[in-house]
């Protein structure tokens, strides 16, 4: 057994299903895979409420895969990068993406 976040799992495996949860915390780490972003350039490239946004970028703050930079200026600047450990999934991601670019070219059509 392992406990992470206050719940009990059979295995690692459930752990990564369990922060992999939904679409928007894949997408955020794909845009901020090469790059430090703002939440506006979040914002704006992804078709997700403010609210949303904030919600998955302090889960993935609080799960140590992106970091927040808060500069004090006026206004407010605030950037996202990966930490170390975010990095880490960069291999992870060039191998789906390989895999969706062929998964694509077999079964979609393109118009």
């Amino acid at each position: 057994m392992i406990t992470f976040n206050d719940k009990t799992y059979t295995s690692s495996t459930e752990i990564f299903f369990e922060i992999f949860n939904d679409k928007w915390k894949l997408f955020i780490l794909w845009l901020l895979i090469n790059e430090t972003k703002r939440f506006k350039e979040l914002s704006q490239t992804l078709d997700i409420t403010e609210k949303t946004l904030t919600i998955k970028l302090k889960e993935l703050e609080h799960l140590h895969l992106i970091k927040r930079k808060v500069y004090a200026e006026v206004p407010l600047r605030v950037e996202y990068s990966l930490t170390t450990y975010g990095t880490s999934l960069k291999p992870l991601f060039e191998e789906i993406l390989h895999w969706s670019q062929s998964y694509a070219k077999e079964f979609a059509k393109l118009s």
